[in-house]
């Protein structure tokens, strides 16, 4: 992965919210109090919506210094400059959208639980590995539960290990502890009372994380 951006850090994930204008204000909040990336997700979007909310979040990543990852569909990704994509195990092949993206471009793999897809997605070009869900998630109540062991394992493959999955500023530290550079997050900042405090309390645990970055 290209080493202009955090290797560690708060990895906020939108929630499905169909108003732009309001949609840019909680992501402003979100970005403004410190997180390192943002990944573009909208479930519950069509098409022409998605690429009006990417394209209305491109400027304000730009001037927080923060990647923009468009999740699912990295030709959507490709078409419009996007920073990268985040892939799940239907949603294409990892070498035709490496090839799409470009060399520089951030190209993201869900691995559930699996240690076996971490490594194929590697080898494929992947930029980083996602394990999760650890906890009960309330976007995704029934995924497959990840071990926090899956991070120290995945350490060998020498990417940023992203952890997802019903994750809160109070369970987080044994994740960052496990190996995990990045949690990433949709409900547990996008639906706390206080986003901006939300980001804060997550990016505390990597403050008092004893490894070396």
């Amino acid at each position: 992965m290209t080493s202009r951006w955090p290797r560690r850090g708060l990895y906020a994930i939108t929630p499905d919210e169909a108003d732009i204008p309001r949609l840019l204000r909680r992501v402003e909040a979100v970005l403004g109090a410190g997180a390192h990336w943002l990944q573009y997700r909208n479930k519950a979007a069509d098409a022409a919506l998605q690429r009006a909310q990417v394209q209305a979040l491109q400027p304000l990543c730009r001037a927080h210094g923060v990647p923009l990852i468009v999740n699912d569909d990295w030709r959507l990704a490709a078409e419009l400059g996007a920073d990268g994509a985040h892939l799940g195990q239907d949603d294409g092949e990892l070498p035709a959208a490496r090839a799409a993206l470009g060399s520089r471009a951030i190209l993201g793999a869900s691995c559930y639980d699996d240690i076996a897809l971490a490594r194929a997605a590697a080898a494929q070009g992947a930029s980083y590995v996602a394990f999760g869900a650890f906890f009960v998630s309330p976007t995704k109540p029934h995924a497959r539960r990840a071990s926090p062991a899956l991070l120290a394992q995945a350490a060998a493959l020498g990417l940023p290990r992203v952890a997802i999955g019903g994750i809160a500023p109070d369970n987080a530290r044994p994740l960052v502890d496990a190996g995990a550079d990045l949690l990433a997050v949709i409900s547990g900042v996008f639906d706390a009372p206080d986003p901006a405090a939300a980001v804060r309390a997550y990016l505390s645990c990597f403050e008092e994380d004893s490894r070396h970055d």
